[in-house]
């Protein structure tokens, strides 16, 4: 995938689990300037689910769940909840013959996780050129719009991975889980991705330090900018630049 400023999508989520306050700080969220906001399918009842994908939609941004299924009959259930939250994009799971049935006919667009995904928080196992080989055989299933890589949940060389995925597959990959610094924002640029997901780093202050989820994610949005296709960092202070492209694939 050619190397371009990558979509942030914020993850309402701590430890691979949707914060129990998700809606009140999904104004913190908004306010700063986030057009891609997801969660996930655990944390909430369906409810609170079904409020908090209501309000991401009624301000227009483009509403991503991230699903955590250890086996087919949860990971059905998770597809069949994306199509009842009305999801725009649906990440995660491992099950395409699972998945593409219950959300045929929906328009959303499905990037599931490549490689062997262990555990909760997960966690992804294998080599470099399994998990390659993976991501090229989900990449060519029609109905899988993209993938989305546990990279920073690899023990292993993390960059190389990332660079590996990118130039092997022509659809768009996501990288999700574990971004904390600048430097590993930084590494995501460097390999192509044409997105990444943040969620617990934020609401731990990684990049600012604070508190303050708004003020964190403007942090984040601004080391973003600084950040030249080529994975430098420059001096310009430029606001979230989202790639629309990403979400017509």
């Amino acid at each position: 995938m050619p190397r371009t400023s990558p979509n942030f999508i914020f993850m309402l989520t701590n430890q691979d689990r949707t914060v129990a306050d998700a809606a009140e700080r999904l104004k913190d969220v908004l306010a700063a300037g986030i057009t891609h906001v997801g969660f996930k399918d655990i944390g909430l009842p369906f409810d609170k689910l079904l409020g908090l994908a209501s309000a991401i939609k009624a301000a227009g941004a483009t509403l991503c769940l991230e699903v955590v299924s250890l086996d087919e009959e949860s990971e059905r259930r998770s597809a069949q909840a994306a199509v009842d939250l009305g999801v725009d994009i649906l990440m995660g799971g491992t099950r395409p013959n699972i998945v593409l049935p219950v959300i045929a006919r929906r328009n959303i667009r499905y990037y599931p996780f490549p490689g062997k995904i262990v555990g909760h928080p997960s966690k992804l196992e294998g080599t470099i050129e399994t998990i390659v080989e993976s991501a090229r055989q989900l990449a060519a299933i029609d109905g899988v719009s993209g993938l989305d890589l546990l990279a920073y949940r690899f023990d292993g060389d993390v960059e190389e991975l990332m660079t590996r995925v990118c130039e092997e597959v022509e659809k768009p990959v996501v990288v999700a889980g574990s971004i904390d610094s600048p430097e590993r924002m930084a590494a995501v640029v460097r390999s192509g991705a044409a997105g990444f997901t943040i969620g617990t780093a934020a609401f731990n202050g990684a990049f600012s330090g604070s508190s303050n989820l708004r003020f964190e994610i403007e942090t984040e949005i601004n080391v973003l900018g600084r950040i030249q296709p080529d994975g430098q960092c420059g001096s310009l202070r430029i606001k979230n630049r989202l790639n629309p492209t990403f979400i017509e694939h």
